[in-house]
Parts: C-alpha cells; sequence; structure tokens
C-alpha cells in the first residue's frame, strides 16, 4: 500500500452532515427553523459543503419529511455549496427542482451499497440494481449542471453480511467511476474498520479512479473512526464527511452509532498542523448551541474536552 507521508500537510476539505446524517435517525422531530439554523452556524464555523437534506419518503425517515422546506430556506452563503442526498431518481428529480429556489443546491448525492442484503433494506436493491439506478440518477443530475457525486455505503462491512471483500468495493468504484461519478466516497456506515484496512482500501480506490476524488464517510460505533481518518489521509483522501457533536447513525443499521464529530477531525488534523479551514472555538461554541435544541450533550468526545490549553496551577494548590 503506497501512503502519503504524514509530515505533508495538505489540507483537507470537511464535508459537514449534520443537518441530514446527523440528525436523520433522531426520534425527537427537529424543526426547519432550527435546521436552517444549524446550517447557519456550520457556515459560520467554516464548512465550504453541507449535506443540507436527503430527499427520501418521509414515512421512512420522518426527520427528512421538510427536505423542499428546508432547501426553500438555504443561506446565500458565497463559497459554500449545498448537497442533496438523493436514493432513486425521484430524489435527483427533487433536487433538481431546487434550480428554482433563491438558493438552489449544487451537488446530488447519490447512494450504491455495496451489499445486497442492506440494499435491500436500505434502498430496495440489490447490488445490480444499484449499479443501473446510479447510472441514470448521476446522468440525471450532470444533465441538469449538479455536481454528482456517489457514497459506496456499507464499503468496510454489513450489518446482515459481515465483512465486504475490498475487490467488490474498489470494482463498484470503477462502475461508477466509469458512470460519470464526479467523487466518490467510501462509507464506514456502522463503524467497524480499523485503520490498515481503511488504509488500504483508500489507497486501492485511489489508484483504480484517479485523478476522480475520493472521500470517506467514518462513523465512530468503536471509537476508531479519528484514527481511520488519520489512516486515511497517510492513504492519499484529502475529504472527509463529520457531523457536528458526532450525531448520526441509520435508520436501517442495526448497532451503528454516531459520525465523526467535527470537533474530532478539527482537533485531529489542527494538532497535525493540517489545514481544514474550521474555526474550532467556533464550532465548539456550535456544539453547546445544538446540545440545547437536542436537549442533552452530544457524543462528540473533543466537543466535551475542547482544544488543548495548559492551565495554571491554582494559588494555593501546593501549601
Amino acid at each position: 500500500m503506497s501512503t502519503t507521508s504524514p509530515n505533508i500537510t495538505d489540507p483537507v476539505t470537511i464535508v459537514e452532515v449534520s443537518p441530514r446524517d446527523g440528525l436523520q435517525n433522531e426520534s425527537v422531530l427537529v424543526y426547519s427553523d432550527h435546521k436552517l439554523a444549524l446550517i447557519g452556524h456550520l457556515v459560520t464555523m467554516g464548512a465550504k459543503r453541507v449535506e443540507v437534506v436527503s430527499f427520501v419518503n418521509p414515512r421512512r425517515v420522518p426527520q427528512m419529511g421538510d427536505a423542499e422546506q428546508v432547501a426553500l430556506g438555504l443561506p446565500e452563503a458565497p463559497g459554500v455549496r449545498f448537497i442533496g442526498l438523493c436514493l432513486n431518481e425521484r430524489g435527483v428529480a427533487r433536487a433538481i427542482a431546487t434550480q428554482d429556489n433563491p438558493r438552489p443546491l449544487d451537488e446530488a448525492g447519490c447512494v450504491l451499497v455495496a451489499s445486497d442484503t442492506f440494499g435491500v433494506v436500505n434502498q430496495g436493491q440489490k447490488i445490480s440494481d444499484g449499479i443501473l439506478a446510479n447510472n441514470a440518477m448521476l446522468k440525471m443530475a450532470r444533465d441538469a449542471g449538479l455536481y454528482a457525486q456517489v457514497t459506496i455505503s456499507a464499503a468496510f462491512g454489513c450489518p446482515y453480511e459481515g465483512p465486504v471483500p475490498a475487490d467488490r468495493v474498489v470494482e463498484l468504484a470503477k462502475r461508477m467511476a466509469d458512470a460519470g461519478a464526479q467523487e466518490i466516497a467510501l462509507a464506514d456506515t456502522i463503524g467497524v474498520a480499523v485503520p490498515p484496512q481503511v488504509g488500504d482500501l483508500t489507497a486501492r480506490v485511489i489508484e483504480a479512479i484517479a485523478p476522480i476524488p475520493i472521500r470517506l464517510h467514518l462513523h465512530d460505533t468503536r471509537g476508531l473512526a479519528p484514527a481511520n481518518a488519520w489512516a486515511g489521509y497517510q492513504a492519499g483522501c484529502r475529504t472527509f464527511d463529520s457531523a457536528l457533536g458526532g450525531l448520526g447513525g441509520c435508520p436501517f443499521a442495526p448497532g451503528a452509532a454516531g459520525n465523526v464529530g467535527t470537533e474530532e477531525l478539527l482537533y485531529l488534523f489542527g494538532r497535525s498542523g493540517i489545514a481544514t479551514g474550521y474555526d474550532l472555538e467556533t464550532t465548539l461554541e456550535a456544539n453547546r448551541w445544538l446540545a440545547t435544541i437536542m436537549g442533552r450533550a452530544l457524543p462528540s468526545r473533543a466537543g466535551k474536552a475542547g482544544d488543548f490549553v495548559a492551565r495554571p496551577i491554582p494559588i494555593g494548590a501546593n501549601s
């Protein structure tokens, strides 16, 4: 496996997914005005790409039932790209329809599941069906002027079938590149990956689809997401998904915990001398605000601990 030296300090792009993946599995409904306020906080933090909505059946994912309303209220935010997740051609059509909004979406994020069983549970389609559907979705999005990207879900493991062969994921990435994907993400949907696995698969996919960029979407079920992000960085990935506060989870993936916290990635890359474009203190303030909306402390460990700051010894502590 070829790796990029960790001494190289190429900047990274962090794609904020808290308005969609962060909220979709929450049992308490978050209202549209709070979602739009969250998006405003993310822009203030420094986010340049934000996954804001998912165009799915609201009966299956009630939290995303206000997708059109949220999309209609997006801030102008020059230099920021807004993403709508699409699971089928109807979802892409809904994303395209935002072109009539004051602030339209910029990207259509499609999804291809890397296992038959999870694909049927999540989207009602096996891998072969997903390939055909994504071929059509990617073309549809690109023809409408949207940046068309695809996430290969369950790339490191399926909640029903177990480990997913790396050769299969590489082949799926090639198929999506041939179909016109402008970016391909590898998702550890249920948080089972370990750093050597992430580094190896990242390097193999980069080699297979270059110059198409790769992105990593990591869940922190077992506390390894920051280490997996670092392994991905060393292997050449420069774009990572994360969610403010470490919120998240998939309604159709048993045992899946939240996304890697944005605070975790800011601390990891910032302390490593790698620019993210985000401000950590502003992000911590946004974490505290979001906790009041959710009614509880958020999972992110760095969100709780904050930045590393030396503190003076209290007067009289040694007396």
